[in-house]
This record gives structure tokens, sequence and C-alpha cells, in this order.
């Protein structure tokens, strides 16, 4: 969801740039910096935006520069009355303290406060409105082009490591047969090792049996791929807007990755299960990217 997209728009009078910065979030966040004048156009603009960006913490940066001079759209005019007002007073000063009059009472009395009004338009016109619609849509586009670029090279990352994911499910298959043969043994060493020792060894091999029954992972291989090969249907489907579910299938899959490290009892089966987890993080933190 990152990205970046700027473009500009003219009229006769105006240069109008919009920018827009894209980063990762759950929901879409959306911050909006835009000249006053064109604060009416504010709730059309963050409509415009959210309807393509969706998600993301998103910033937008409206500026709005005049072309025609610095002047232009400007208005100002002199204040009559202060000015009025200031020339009599430094005339009532100069007959009480006996000094002259300035000679030049214009550049005195423009030197306080309050003597030029001047002013901004407060609004665009048609014109402006429509500049800014059309550099926020370009800049929307050049932020989502920015975002299809990462999507494809997202979309290589996440089916490398699915991949991956899957070429160490299947390394599990032969060790297991020699686990279940080592529990077996080890609980019959242990028994051997006990001076006087009667048991039924019938009643034993049905505890046996269900101890490693209970070791069993082929439900989790079983539902550990489904996993993976749903991941990588949601990924290619046509319809936008997959991340979150993507989260979601990668949750999954981490707890049937957990449940096999916890059930396999076997060095070189659980060193298979870290280096699953590794490659899940590496998609869990690259999923948030996601739309």
């Amino acid at each position: 969801m990152t990205g970046f997209g700027k473009a500009t728009a003219e009229t006769a009078a105006k240069k109008i740039t919009v920018e827009i910065k894209s980063l990762n979030s759950k929901q879409l966040d959306l911050n909006v910096r835009l000249p006053l004048s064109f604060r009416e156009q504010e709730l059309e603009l963050r409509s415009a935006v959210a309807t393509v960006l969706e998600r993301g913490k998103v910033d937008v940066y409206v500026s709005s520069e005049n072309t025609q001079g610095s002047n232009a759209g400007l208005t100002a005019s002199l204040n009559v009355e202060a000015l009025a007002a200031y020339r009599r007073q430094i005339s009532e000063a100069s007959a009480a303290i006996g000094i002259p009059e300035p000679a030049d009472w214009y550049s005195v009395l423009l030197r306080f406060p309050d003597t030029i009004h001047a002013e901004t338009a407060e609004s665009v016109g048609e014109e402006e409105a429509l500049a800014l619609k059309e550099a926020t849509k370009g800049a929307v586009e050049a932020l989502m082009a920015h975002r299809r670029a990462e999507g494809e090279a997202l979309e290589r990352f996440f089916a490398e490591r699915i991949e991956a994911i899957s070429v160490l499910l299947a390394s599990v298959a032969p060790y297991e047969a020699e686990r279940i043969e080592k529990i077996r043994q080890r609980m019959s060493d242990g028994l051997a090792k006990i001076p006087v020792a009667e048991y039924d060894k019938g009643r034993l091999e049905q505890e046996m049996i269900f101890y490693i029954e209970k070791l069993d992972v082929n439900e989790e291989k079983q539902r550990l791929a489904r996993h993976l090969a749903y991941f990588i249907e949601t990924m290619n489907a046509p319809k936008p807007g997959q991340g979150k579910k993507l989260g979601f299938i990668a949750q999954e899959m981490g707890r049937e990755i957990n449940t096999l490290g916890s059930k396999s009892n076997h060095a070189e089966m659980q060193a298979i299960v870290v280096r699953m987890k590794d490659l899940l993080e590496q998609i869990k933190e690259q999923v948030l990217n996601v739309m």
C-alpha cells in the first residue's frame, strides 16, 4: 500500500499541484492539507481519493501557485481612516513637544499597522475547482501505478515463499516412520530398565498406539497444504482488496505449523518447522503491504 503520486494542472492564473503519499495501515487514514481558498472542495477531494485508495495512511498535499505575478488574486486598499488618525496624532504630538512635522507623510504613515488592507480571494472559481479535480485524479493514478508495481513484486515474493514452505512440508514425510519407531523403541527401553516389571503386553500396545496417534501430524499436514493452495488462489483472484483475507490465511498457516512443531518430537522435523516459521514471518510482514 506504499506509494507516491504527484500531478499538476494549470488555469489561466494558477498552477495547482497535488501530492499524495501512502503508507501501510489496516484502515484508511486520510489526512488532507490544502489552501484555505479550496476548503469548499475538500469533501469532494476526500471522496475521490478514498474511493480509489481504500486502505493505507494517506497524506494529501495541495498547493496553489499564482502564474500571473505575485499579486494575482490579491486585493489591497489603504485604510484612510487609520491614516487620518495617525496624521492627526502626529500633528498634535508635534505641536505639544515642539518638533517639526514630517516632510514625507506617506513614508511615515505607511509604517504604522493597519494602514493597508490586503486580502486574498476567499474562494476559487469553477476553473480552479476543475483543475484541482484533474490534478487529484492524476496524482491518484500515479500512486496506483506505483502500488501496482509493488504488487507485482509482492506476488513473486509470496509465490517463492509459499513454494518453499510446500517443499519443506513434503520433506517431513521421510522422518515420520522413523520418528514413530524411535518413540516405540524409547518406551520399550524404558520398561526394560525397570528391575521387576509385570505388565499386560496387549494393554501396553494399546497405550502405545494411543500415544502415537496423539502425535500423528497427517491432519496438520493436510490442512497446511490446503492453506498454502488457498493463499495462492486468493492472491491470484481477479477481485482486488484481498490483503485482509491473505492475512487471515497466513494466521491459519501459522497455527498448523505451530501444532506440527509441538507434535513432531523429532530434531530434524523441528528444524524444518523453524524454517517454515521463518518463511511465514516474512509473508506476514509483507501482507501488510497488500490492499
